[in-house]
């Protein structure tokens, strides 16, 4: 603009050997309003909503519950020039094998991870956190109907206290002949008498998988992934309780509103219901 005030446009287009035509073209294309405005605005509402969880298969399948005709490559080159960026980081995995402690249970499961119905085929196990010197433990269990969390305890300590509250809740969901195959790992948890009995006296079933294979039991494994991915790993907590709140609120969003590929893009409880009122 400076060179502009002093010198004639014709005398700066000769040097920069540049057409009239294409200069007035590019002032043009700069002063024209963005026609993928709408769009960007679009994106950038659904990934801040994801709480920048999402990345552009997800923010693709909820433009196109909006309404609108776009491409996922297009979506992919937008959150780039938008600097929309989904961070992924490798996950940390609680082991919770200490050797044979009670009975080992078949793998039963044999990573068919698909049920046909609710409260067919349950999935558990324990995953830690350390905030400061402290550490939580959270023990899901995950219906693989629909993929929900049904229940779940977040406890200072990975014992059996834990492990039981959390299939004790689980249990109380179910309605009268559901007797679920309820799939874990070898955890010291697990083999306890007390979490065989729990099981025995609802008419479940126990599955284990093999030793040291976690692919076996590899939807939880998938779930405490990307609870690390999308919330442990993004926010610096100061405390355990604040870190507890968070997992209510994370599990809240995940069941209700999180979107999956494998569910048609529905979250699980929109899964579930438009499933059962088929």
């Amino acid at each position: 603009m400076a060179l502009k005030a002093e010198h004639r446009l014709e005398v700066l287009l000769d040097v920069a050997g540049l057409p009239r035509s294409m200069f007035f073209y590019h002032q043009a294309r700069l002063l024209a309003p963005d026609p993928q405005a709408e769009l960007k605005a679009a994106v950038t509402g659904i990934f801040e909503k994801s709480h920048a969880r999402y990345g552009h298969r997800r923010v693709h399948i909820e433009l196109v519950k909006q309404g609108w005709t776009v491409a996922k490559k297009t979506v992919l080159k937008l959150m780039g020039v938008l600097g929309l960026v989904c961070k992924v980081r490798r996950k940390k995995r609680y082991n919770s094998y200490q050797g044979e402690q009670g009975v080992i249970a078949p793998n039963l499961l044999k990573r068919q991870f698909e049920a046909d119905a609710p409260n067919q085929k349950w999935v558990t196990g324990v995953t830690e956190f350390s905030v400061g010197d402290r550490k939580l433990y959270l023990s899901p269990v995950m219906d693989l109907f629909d993929r929900q969390i049904i229940s779940y305890a977040i406890g200072t300590s990975p014992n059996l206290a834990l492990a039981n509250d959390s299939l004790r809740s689980a249990l109380a969901t179910l309605e009268t002949g559901q007797k679920p195959l309820v799939h874990s790992d070898q955890g010291f948890q697990y083999q306890h008498t007390s979490w065989r009995t729990l099981l025995a006296d609802a008419g479940a079933v126990q599955s284990m998988s093999r030793k040291a294979n976690c692919y076996d039991n590899a939807v939880m494994e998938n779930f405490f992934g990307h609870l690390k991915e999308e919330l442990f790993h993004r926010v610096r907590f100061l405390n355990a309780d604040a870190l507890t709140a968070a997992l209510h609120e994370y599990i809240r969003w995940y069941n209700t509103e999180r979107i999956s590929t494998k569910l048609k893009g529905l979250s699980p409880v929109e899964y579930r219901a438009q499933m059962l009122a088929a």
